[in-house]
Order: structure tokens, then sequence, then C-alpha cells
């Protein structure tokens, strides 16, 4: 799935304004071996310069995408694929519009958008209660998320004014009695799935009732597409 193309016309040019660049297909389209995503015309020496810099954005956003979709695909609509902060660094606004091109949804952006509150916080509060509660007493309307571990800390976490809770590395017959116990509770709440979750196995993950799975390997392990720049001199000047 291609992604990325206006940035790379961006590259180019920001490179050298002579380029002319016509883009031959558009972000979210499929790409197959030996398409022509683009067409350059101008100097050889700017095509050159931008060349690399503008592959990179390409190769490293489609690959992105689509990986995205694959996951997207597989689990047919009944659950929402959703990023992580897992991204390079300088990097996350565009890995996650790649996200968004592949049919995924982007998790927070930043700390400052929602609070997870995970296993770190929850030692150094003392407990998910306190963190909560702390959390609460500064920032009365944020969207707060608790991750995990047990059905213990499940039961505890619906009690709390919170909005979602994150089942973080239990197997099938946990997360479905988890789910059961979630809906009877807070019907409400909304219940988001992660680690241990791969193209192999999401199937069956996303059978079990959840509203969200998030995937790492969106952004921190999805490989690159093979795009090439192919140059033909109009003649024996550097155009």
């Amino acid at each position: 799935m291609l992604c990325g193309i206006g940035i790379a016309e961006m590259v180019f040019n920001e490179v050298d304004r002579r380029i002319e660049f016509k883009a031959e297909m558009k972000d979210g389209e499929a790409l197959s071996p030996g398409m022509t995503i683009a067409t350059l015309i101008g100097p050889a020496a700017g095509c050159l310069t931008a060349e690399r810099v503008a592959l990179n954005f390409l190769q490293r956003l489609s690959g992105i995408a689509t990986l995205t979709a694959r996951f997207v695909s597989a689990v047919k609509g009944q659950v929402k694929i959703l990023d992580t902060r897992k991204t390079t660094p300088g990097w996350r606004r565009l890995e996650k519009y790649a996200v968004r091109t592949g049919g995924g949804h982007n998790h927070r952006t930043g700390l400052y958008d929602m609070v997870l509150i995970k296993d770190n916080h929850i030692e150094i509060a003392g407990g998910i209660t306190p963190a909560v509660k702390a959390v609460r007493r500064r920032h009365r309307r944020i969207f707060i998320e608790v991750e995990i571990k047990t059905l213990d800390e499940l039961k505890e976490a619906l009690k709390l004014k919170i909005q979602r809770i994150m089942l973080d590395n239990l197997n099938l017959n946990q997360i479905q009695r988890a789910v059961d116990i979630a809906r009877a509770s807070r019907p409400d709440i909304e219940i988001e799935l992660s680690g241990g979750i791969n193209i192999n196995n999401i199937g069956e993950y996303a059978n079990s009732g959840v509203d969200y799975i998030s995937i790492g390997a969106l952004t921190h392990s999805a490989p690159a597409i093979d795009i090439a720049l192919k140059m033909k001199s109009l003649g024996h000047n550097e155009s």
C-alpha cells in the first residue's frame, strides 16, 4: 500500500523547484511490482540529491501502511487496530498518518492527550486506585486507561472513574472472562488488548468481544517496501 507520495514530492521540490513531479498514484492505493508511482522531469543533479531522502519516506511509510492493512484485513471489522507511541524519533506524526492510511486508528499521540496507567505507575503510586485518584485530582476530565494483568486488578479498576482498560498479555480464556466481567459491570467501558498478538493469531483475539487491539509492531517493525528511482537521460545535459 502506497503512503507518502505527497511527502516525496515536497522533498524533490525542496531540493530543486525546477523538478516537475507528477504523482501517478495516491496514498492508500495498492502496490504491485513494476508499477510507476510518480514521474519526474528535471535536472539530474537535483533528482539524485533528493532520491534517498524521498525514497526513505516512501519506503518506510508505505511499509507501515501495508502492515497495518494486513492486520485490519485479518480482523474483518470486528475490532479497531491501534498503533502505539513506539515510533521513530521525529517521525511520529508521519508514522501515525501511515497507520491511518492502512486503515488503522491512532492511540494517544503523547503524554498530554490521555493518561495510560501502566505497571510502573501502579507500583510507584501504591496501587491502581491511588494511581487513578492522583490523576483525577489534577485532571478531572482527561481520558484515563488502566493496564490490567489480573482479574482482581480488573475488578478494582472497574470501580474507578476511567474510560478504558487494557488487558495486557492475558491468554484467550482470561481475556474472555475479563470481557464478560467488564461488560456486566460497566457496559460503557472500552476494552483494549495488547501484548503477544501477531498477524497469525490476531483473528482469535478479535473474536473475544474487545473494542481495540494495539500493535506496537505497526511502527517499530514494519518492513520497508522496495521502491526505486530509475533515471532516463533526455540528452547530454543534466536534464
